[in-house]
């Protein structure tokens, strides 16, 4: 079986276990969020897209093609899902990740058992929090193969170890200022950065509107790693909360 099989098989395992379900708040086990679920599934299967600095779906580009990953999003029919292959990861940079399992179908984290972010009870109360489903475009910005199982494959054949990957360009997160008082997109992104590192966004999570908690939140990492606590979210801060690896 190779890594991509591995991966695919394990994050259909995880999404019929209903032990696992989902939550932003509590998003690396039992329960997970759409990044950390497939995160935790490559790391478990010895991608480690953790360990290498992926916390969410805005920085995960980056440590995936340092393991090994290839963008292939322009060999991909976004809108049918043709050309995609089992373990196929789609990356929607603000909003969702998934992955792709064969025969028009994707495995994702969707959403807990009161339709929101976080909230709720541990484990799957549903039956579809974590759940395969039949393909669909989010839309995605960019979908990322696993690229290294011939060579693993060839390696355990010849007991040679294969050469070293090339180095990649990585993926730099550019976010718009934001402050308190913005909406959108780009405040979920902020958000789901600043939940995966440790500061809590309030009882809504990453809810894309930039209220007190955010700020406050956004004020503690800033004065916590040596910037400027303004609440104001600019490129110095951008630089710092999303570099990679």
């Amino acid at each position: 079986m190779t890594t991509s099989q591995s991966a695919v098989q394990l994050a259909i395992d995880l999404a019929n276990d209903p032990a696992h379900g989902y939550d932003q708040g509590s998003r690396w086990g039992p329960d997970f969020d759409c990044s950390s679920f497939l995160i935790h599934v490559w790391e478990q299967v010895g991608v480690k897209l953790k360990s290498a600095g992926a916390s969410y779906t805005g920085n995960v580009r980056g440590p995936a093609l340092r393991l090994g990953f290839a963008d292939i999003t322009a060999k991909v029919n976004l809108r049918t899902g043709s050309g995609l292959q089992p373990g196929d990861l789609l990356v929607n940079y603000t909003q969702h990740m998934a992955m792709y399992v064969g025969n028009g179908q994707l495995v994702h984290a969707s959403i807990n058992e009161k339709g929101a972010i976080t909230g709720g009870q541990t484990g799957d109360q549903t039956g579809r929090e974590i759940c395969v489903r039949s393909y669909y475009n989010h839309p995605w910005d960019c979908v990322l193969r696993y690229t290294r199982d011939d060579e693993v494959e060839k390696a355990s054949e010849s007991d040679t170890p294969s050469a070293a990957p090339a180095s990649v360009p990585t993926f730099t997160v550019q976010l718009p200022l934001l402050r308190l008082g913005c909406r959108g997109p780009a405040v979920v992104a902020l958000q789901g950065a600043l939940i995966a590192s440790g500061y809590g966004c309030g009882p809504d999570g990453a809810d894309g509107d930039f209220g007190g908690n955010t700020d406050a939140a956004l004020r503690k990492y800033q004065a916590e790693h040596s910037l400027d606590a303004d609440g104001v979210f600019g490129p110095d801060t951008c630089k710092i909360m999303f570099r990679e690896g």
